[in-house]
């Protein structure tokens, strides 16, 4: 098994469910389900799936930063919305991130996030090798 490292972003949640925001095994890093939550629980954005898109991504960046990859090593994302009548506007913010990068994406429509104010939850799993 290659080597495991977890990473935290100090989220509230993590400890309670019992998760890691970002995990690197090896080459690879797994990043969770990642939403417009602050540290303490609040969502940001409320009611805007553009700028709570942003938000989610940009949490995504700092775990991906802390477990030793960047942006541009993503290979694939999944969206979970909850109104996919509004897939311009979380695809806008997703090519924003990605548009140079290109991965393999999902966007898929959910009937609700664990806060009703979510509108959108990312995963993201990279390709990141410590050799380089």
């Amino acid at each position: 098994m290659s080597e495991r490292k977890n990473f935290s972003s100090g989220g509230k949640w993590e400890p309670v469910i019992g998760y890691s925001r970002a995990v690197r095994a090896g080459d690879w890093v797994h990043v969770a389900g990642t939403t417009a939550a602050r540290a303490d629980g609040s969502i940001q954005a409320p009611g805007d799936a553009y700028a709570q898109t942003v938000a989610a991504l940009r949490t995504v960046e700092e775990a991906l930063t802390r477990a030793g990859a960047r942006m541009a090593d993503v290979v694939r994302t999944r969206m979970f919305v909850v109104d996919i009548g509004r897939w311009e506007e979380y695809g806008r913010a997703h090519g924003e991130f990605f548009r140079g990068v290109l991965p393999a994406a999902t966007m898929v429509e959910v009937s609700r996030l664990i806060d009703p104010a979510m509108l959108v939850e990312i995963e993201v799993d990279a390709f990141s090798p410590r050799s380089r």
